[in-house]
């Protein structure tokens, strides 16, 4: 059995790296910048406050320190009610805390899921018998076609990547990700390491894995939300302020690969984790957070607009997200917060966002600045913390 490289898997299947010209990147710019603008006028916002900047040499430089951190002083509490009244018992919880925390979540920072969502029908485009390290198994190319009847003009299409262990006796856990594999020599690859790889250690242990790809029915710009699923949905037509976002439309995703997971025989449907680095880090904790079917996270470096307190004076702030570089990934209602509205008026924060996934275990990482520019050894660490049979001290040595 020829011991095939992921790349050339993909390559198989169809998927394809073409970089974007620069020509093209300066239209997405443009065409994000008209959209955001068109936002701020739908919300009678004539200016934003600017974002702290991410060079350190910068004069208005993100804060990094600790120690001049300011402290917030208006967290909203997750167990208490709109009404004052504490949360006593999970019956409170669920029947009335629990939908007050996703109304806002919904309405202020990261959208509405649309009523009219269209089906998803999923097809096996290619199945290969292969190796990942030295473990046979079995990769599935798959492909979710999103029914367009109601406007032909977008086509959408969920791509998706289902790998298991070719001698599994049963039903295997998946563990699915947010994700892109770069070509080799790659602009931005991460670099080859000797150490195993997180899919062969997945493998090893007798799980799957899978790899969505986000950006195959959402694009990560703003020029982009009159497409892809967004889009589709508003039938090429601008969002309203309250509608869902990029990350929102990535969670929606992830909920459709685990539609197709609960008709595999070869998936362990009820044992379904989920992982992201950075922005898919981001993506991976709103999933979580809305998606019931998810058993178990791993969110890696995701920042503000993820498990990131964005009352804090610590890196990345409201204003940085509310910029027509990242805008798109929350509901338009989220740029107020940096205009006329401060991150101190938002009626919930991230906190609240990791609470919605209560009570299942969720492994949250802040990475370092050595490591998280390759991505995959906090893979690695995650599969360290949670596949039974690995020592605690490789996540130590890892680190």
């Amino acid at each position: 059995m020829k011991p095939y490289s992921l790349f050339v898997l993909l390559l198989v299947s169809g998927w394809s790296f073409a970089q974007p010209s620069q020509q093209a990147i300066d239209s997405i710019r443009k065409i994000s910048a008209q959209d955001h603008k068109q936002m701020m006028e739908l919300l009678g916002i004539t200016s934003l406050r600017p974002g702290p900047s991410g060079n350190p040499s910068a004069p208005n430089a993100a804060n990094t320190d600790e120690s001049k951190a300011t402290m917030y002083t208006t967290l909203p509490d997750p167990l208490v009610l709109k009404n004052g009244k504490k949360v006593a018992d999970a019956n409170t919880w669920w029947k009335k805390r629990y939908p007050e925390i996703v109304e806002d979540f919904d309405k202020e920072i990261y959208g509405r899921l649309p009523k009219n969502i269209p089906g998803v029908n999923w097809s096996v485009s290619k199945a290969v018998d292969t190796l990942i390290g030295t473990v046979p198994a079995i990769a599935k190319f798959l492909t979710g076609r999103v029914d367009n009847k109601e406007h032909q003009q977008l086509e959408v299409n969920i791509q998706l990547l289902l790998v298991t262990p070719k001698n599994a006796l049963s039903a295997v856990p998946v563990m699915l990700e947010f994700g892109f594999i770069f070509p080799r020599n790659f602009p931005g690859a991460p670099a080859s390491a000797p150490q195993k790889k997180w899919q062969e250690l997945v493998l090893e242990k007798g799980w799957g894995y899978a790899i969505i790809a986000p950006t195959s029915f959402q694009a990560d710009n703003g020029a982009g939300l009159t497409q892809g699923i967004i889009g589709l949905v508003n039938k090429g037509q601008s969002r309203k302020p309250d509608d869902w976002g990029t990350l929102r439309a990535w969670a929606w995703g992830a909920s459709r690969a685990i539609d197709y997971f609960e008709s595999d025989k070869s998936v362990d449907a009820k044992r379904i984790g989920i992982e992201g680095l950075s922005r898919y880090g981001k993506a991976a904790i709103v999933a979580m957070a809305y998606e019931p079917r998810i058993a178990i996270g791993f969110i890696g470096s995701s920042g503000a607009g993820g498990t990131k307190i964005l009352r804090r004076n610590l890196g990345e702030q409201v204003e940085n997200l509310a910029s027509s570089g990242e805008y798109h990934w929350f509901a338009g209602n989220f740029i107020k917060y940096a205009g006329p509205l401060t991150a101190n008026d938002l009626p919930v924060d991230a906190h609240e966002l990791i609470a919605l996934c209560a009570p299942r275990p969720v492994f949250i990482s802040s990475g370092s600045p050595t490591v998280e520019a390759s991505g995959w050894m906090l893979k690695e660490c995650f599969l360290v913390v949670y596949l039974p049979g690995l020592c605690i001290n490789y996540l130590v040595k890892k680190i």
